[in-house]
């Protein structure tokens, strides 16, 4: 079943780009109290709606305007009659600005500002009011503490824009970070709030524009574009008179010995994705299990580089790598499909001998790394991939002149022209052997249909995510051939094959 149309936005911010947008509103006539004031009703709202009968409150507030939303907070909750405590991270005589005009009205609502220490206890729902997006480095002394502090105390957790210690930019924690259960966040969505660390640290996420100018909004940069049903390419529905042909020929090459499964799932996939023909070329032994599982595929053992050469010249659309392997057996079929002008997904193995040196990516390829694969791709650690996922992503698309999937939690699709486009959907049952083989023949189908690189990789990797998500609610120990028959009925919601 597809998902429900959220309420959050498709384009994804910079932290810069949404401090653009608020300095342009409060330029455009909107006072930066009054957008402070609209931030804290929204997030009081949110509040409410997740903790109804809590009746306490403890914030932790820091400096600059996210301090400020935590003390206008504060002063809600107690004219609410809520038990209130305020926790100053710092003198909250410092505060200047706006932020000391909302400090000044949690006072006159009657709120006692304590000193945070150590020694401080939390009741009721915490709410993270420490540092927002503008923290450049690693969390300091006494915010870190303080961000410990509120990691274990087992209470519910609210982060007002984003959890402390966690970067806008690229959802990487910085030191340590804020584990928040809901996460109030307003005028534009951060990047950061989808990818890298974030999965574990924003919990549920509200947005709210803050009645932005819908003009300002429409006008403002992005980095990115969330993977939505309003935002995806769909595939036109199939004319009455449609036959084979019209939808491609696509061949799936690996399958080294010991390693056939990972071929098969992925020509499985692509079958049961749409693609008009689908042939596997394979390893000679592992040809008859592969007749007994699918028959309708085209599957043929080959031994040769002139034996795959014969095969290749037949197709439309190639997936190469799913169990390839790095012997020479690999290595002389990679070096065939190297030279081919077809589109082509490249996973698995034939990526980590593109990483060597050892086969040279056609024009206009597909390109599907985990993490570890980008960091052998790019000649940088893994941690460096993570670190910045987006710049990750942007960088390998520029190197190979290749769209590319950058695989993971928020996973990434960037194209050579710099579009990127994330994925926020998903489930942690999905961490297991074959998903990717799966992935990788459900965009080589998209291709068979006519669709171009960007636009096929972004749907699978949105069908392939929402396939899991449906599939988890029986838990653990998803087996990756799961996903095929789920993938097939999502795409027919999403695109029906018939007006």
């Amino acid at each position: 079943m597809l998902p429900s149309r959220d309420d959050l936005p498709l384009s994804l911010h910079s932290a810069a780009q949404v401090r653009d947008l608020d300095a342009r509103l409060i330029a455009a006539g909107t006072p930066g109290f009054e957008l402070m004031r609209r931030a804290a009703h929204a997030t009081w709202r949110a509040l409410r709606r997740r903790w109804p009968e809590a009746g306490s409150l403890s914030v932790l507030a820091g400096h600059g305007n996210n301090a400020g939303d935590g003390y206008l907070i504060a002063a809600l909750a107690q004219r609410a009659g809520w038990r209130v405590k305020v926790l100053a991270v710092g003198a909250s005589d410092a505060l200047t600005g706006d932020a000391a005009l909302a400090r000044d009205e949690a006072i006159a609502a009657g709120i006692t500002i304590q000193l945070w220490s150590e020694c401080a206890t939390l009741d009721g729902v915490a709410v993270d009011a420490l540092l927002g997006t503008g923290l450049s480095g690693a969390v300091r002394e006494p915010y870190a503490q303080a961000i410990r502090l509120l990691n274990s105390s087992a209470l519910p957790v609210l982060a007002v824009d984003i959890p402390s210690g966690l970067c806008a930019d690229t959802g990487r924690v910085q030191g340590v970070a804020v584990r928040a259960d809901l996460t109030v966040t307003f005028i534009g969505l951060k990047i950061g709030l989808f990818t890298a660390d974030a999965p574990n640290l924003v919990g549920e996420l509200v947005f709210d524009d803050l009645q932005a100018d819908p003009a300002l909004l429409a006008v403002t940069p992005r980095v990115a574009e969330r993977m939505a049903v309003g935002g995806l390419q769909r595939l036109a529905p199939r004319p009455r008179t449609a036959h084979k042909g019209q939808f491609g020929h696509l061949l799936v090459v690996g399958g080294d010995r010991g390693l056939g499964g990972a071929a098969l799932l992925s020509a499985e996939s692509a079958l049961r994705s749409g693609a008009g023909l689908v042939s596997l070329a394979t390893r000679p032994e592992h040809v008859p299990a592969a007749l007994a599982r699918c028959p309708e595929l085209m599957s043929a053992g080959v031994s040769s580089a002139n034996q795959l050469l014969a095969l290749a010249s037949k197709a439309d659309v190639l997936v190469v790598g799913p169990g390839l392997g790095q012997g020479a057996w690999g290595r002389s079929l990679l070096s065939v499909v190297a030279g081919l002008e077809v589109p082509q997904v490249w996973d698995a193995d034939a990526l980590n001998l593109l990483a060597v040196g050892q086969a040279r990516l056609p024009v206009g390829a597909v390109i599907t790394p985990h993490p570890g694969e980008a960091s052998r791709l790019l000649g940088v650690p893994t941690a460096d991939v993570q670190a910045d996922r987006p710049r990750t992503a942007l960088a390998l698309a520029q190197k190979f002149d290749a769209v590319v999937l950058l695989k993971g939690a928020g996973s990434l699709v960037a194209a050579p022209d710099g579009r990127l486009a994330l994925c926020d959907r998903g489930h942690p049952v999905m961490a297991g052997a074959g998903l990717g083989d799966v992935l990788a023949g459900l965009i080589g189908a998209l291709l068979a249909q006519g669709m171009d690189g960007y636009a096929a990789t972004c749907l699978a990797v949105w069908l392939h995510a929402n396939a899991g998500e449906s599939l988890a609610r029986a838990g653990r120990g998803l087996a990756a051939s799961d996903l095929i028959p789920t993938i097939r009925q999502l795409l027919e919601e999403f695109a029906p094959c018939l007006k």
